[in-house]
């Protein structure tokens, strides 16, 4: 198994949290925006995984149980946010995210 440097991990990780702060602030689909919100997610947890890895003994299993639950969390994030997108289209015929922004409730 090759050696991977957790500099290298590091650097992945804060890609693909840009990436995703980027698609978060500059696209108005909301499908998007929850893809953005997503890929942060997983950039919090490659994260974790690269400082865990570093760590010997028992205190790498928190680097390795925190994504577990991080990912129960996105998961029920996109259940709900995909669900509240399906009822605002069915009433706004639009997946615009401005086309909400008139909403007070």
């Amino acid at each position: 198994m090759s050696h991977l440097d957790p500099i290298h991990v590091q650097l992945l990780a804060a890609v693909l949290f840009a990436l995703g702060l980027a698609v978060t602030l500059t696209r108005r689909n909301i499908f998007f925006l929850l893809m953005g919100v997503e890929l942060m997610l997983n950039a919090v947890n490659l994260s974790f995984i690269g400082f865990a890895r570093t760590v010997p003994g028992d205190a790498s299993l928190t680097g390795h149980l925190s994504p577990l639950f991080i990912i129960a969390i996105a998961a029920a994030e996109a259940c709900v946010g995909l669900a509240m997108v399906i009822c605002i289209v069915r009433n706004r015929d639009s997946l615009d995210s401005d086309a909400y922004a008139d909403m007070k409730e």
